[in-house]
C-alpha cells in the first residue's frame, strides 16, 4: 500500500504557484531524494503535503486527522535548534505522544523504541545530559532519533544531513537506508547530490515548479540534467562502492 501521494497538488505563494500539478506517489521501502536549486520547492512539498501550508488538489497526508497524521508521518524540519533546557532522553521521548493517550506514561513497547532511537544516532552517553547545552551537530542527531521513534510508516525529513560532520552524514544516510529498507517510506530533501545517488533508491527533482525527472539516481543524475537544473558540470560514475556524483564546476 502506498504510503504518500499526491495528485494535481498545487501551492501557492501570493498570487503565484511555487508548484503546480504535482503527481507522485511513494510506496513502502522507497528512500526518496528530493532535489532541486534552491527555490525549487522542497520544502514547501512536504510541508504542504503534511497539512501545514494551504494546497491545491490532494495529499494522502493532509486529509487526515491530526493525531492520525502524527502517526503515519514523522516530520524532521530543516531548523534543528532545541527550545527547551530538557534531557536528550525527554526530547526523544517527545516522538512517542502520538501513540500515548493524553496523561499516559510511555510503556515497555515506548521504552523499547526510545533506546533503539538513543541508540541508532550514538547517544546512549547522552541520555541525561541537556539538550539545549549540545553542540548544533548534537542537537540535529537528537531530533533525528525523536523522529526515529516516533516509529512512523512514513519519514519526512529537510536536510537531515545538514550540520553533520561527515561521518555522522554517512551514519545518517545509513540509518536512512535502513529504515527504508525494512519497509518504511523515507523522503529526504538533499543538496549533496553525491550523497543522494549513493544512497537514495529514486530521485525525485523539481524544477520550474514541477518534476523535472524521477527514476532512479543512475537514470536521474545525466549530465544534461545537472547542466539544465543545477547548472554544473559533475563527475558520475557507477563504481564498487556506489554511484558516485562529484561536482566539479559551473556551466
Amino acid at each position: 500500500m502506498s504510503e504518500f501521494t499526491l495528485s494535481d497538488f498545487s501551492v501557492a505563494r501570493g498570487p503565484c504557484d511555487v508548484l503546480r500539478d504535482i503527481d507522485l506517489t511513494v510506496g513502502a521501502g522507497e528512500f526518496v531524494g528530493l532535489l532541486g536549486p534552491n527555490g525549487a520547492g522542497k520544502t514547501t512539498l512536504m510541508r504542504a503535503a503534511l497539512g501545514m501550508m494551504p494546497h491545491r488538489g490532494r495529499s494522502t497526508l493532509s486529509a487526515l486527522p491530526v493525531a492520525e497524521r502524527a502517526r503515519r508521518a514523522a516530520w524532521l524540519p530543516q531548523a534543528r535548534e532545541i527550545g527547551w533546557p530538557i534531557s536528550v532522553e525527554d526530547v526523544v521521548t517527545l516522538g512517542r505522544l502520538p501513540h500515548l493517550a493524553r496523561g499516559q506514561k510511555p510503556g515497555g513497547a515506548d521504552r523499547a523504541a526510545i533506546d533503539k532511537a538513543l541508540a541508532r544516532m550514538g547517544l546512549e552517553g547522552f541520555r541525561t545530559r541537556i539538550a539545549t547545552q549540545l553542540s548544533g551537530g548534537e542537537q540535529a542527531r537528537v531530533l533525528i532519533a525523536r523522529a526515529l521513534a516516533q516509529d512512523t510508516p512514513l519519514l519526512m525529513a529537510d536536510e537531515p544531513a545538514a550540520g553533520l560532520d561527515p561521518a555522522h552524514q554517512l551514519g545518517l544516510m545509513d540509518t536512512l537506508a535502513a529504515e527504508a529498507a525494512r519497509g518504511r517510506s523515507v523522503i529526504a530533501s538533499l543538496h549533496d547530490l553525491g550523497l543522494a545517488a549513493r544512497y537514495c533508491t529514486r530521485l525525485v527533482v523539481l524544477w520550474q515548479g514541477g518534476i523535472a525527472a524521477d527514476g532512479p539516481p543512475q537514470e536521474v543524475l545525466t549530465p544534461d540534467l545537472l547542466a539544465r537544473v543545477f547548472q554544473i558540470r559533475a563527475y558520475v560514475r557507477q563504481t564498487d562502492d556506489g554511484p558516485i556524483c562529484q561536482p566539479l564546476g559551473v556551466v
